[in-house]
């Protein structure tokens, strides 16, 4: 084999498979999935005899679904966007 296809062979091999743009995309989408995890906490009561109206609140059953699977479009868009290569 020739050094080029050595080398080049050796650049594929130590590069990233994803750029530095689809790694902030892809700590955007968790941001996001975290949100709306924490949302949906709570919301219980203490006392089983005791019905507590803000466990279907609006927050817990449109805002963070809503979010969590607007995080997980966000994670496909971040592992199927190409990256940018430096043609330097």
């Amino acid at each position: 084999m020739s050094d080029k296809k050595k080398n080049k062979q050796a650049e594929e091999k130590n590069a990233f498979l994803f750029g530095k743009e689809n790694y902030k995309w892809m700590f955007a989408g968790l941001v996001l999935i975290a949100l709306g995890f924490i949302l949906m906490t709570g919301g219980g009561s203490d006392n089983p005899e005791v019905f507590n109206p803000d466990l279907f609140s609006f927050r817990r059953i449109r805002l963070a679904p809503f979010l969590v699977l607007l995080g997980f479009a966000l994670e496909v868009y971040a592992i199927l966007k190409h990256p940018e290569s430096d043609k330097g």
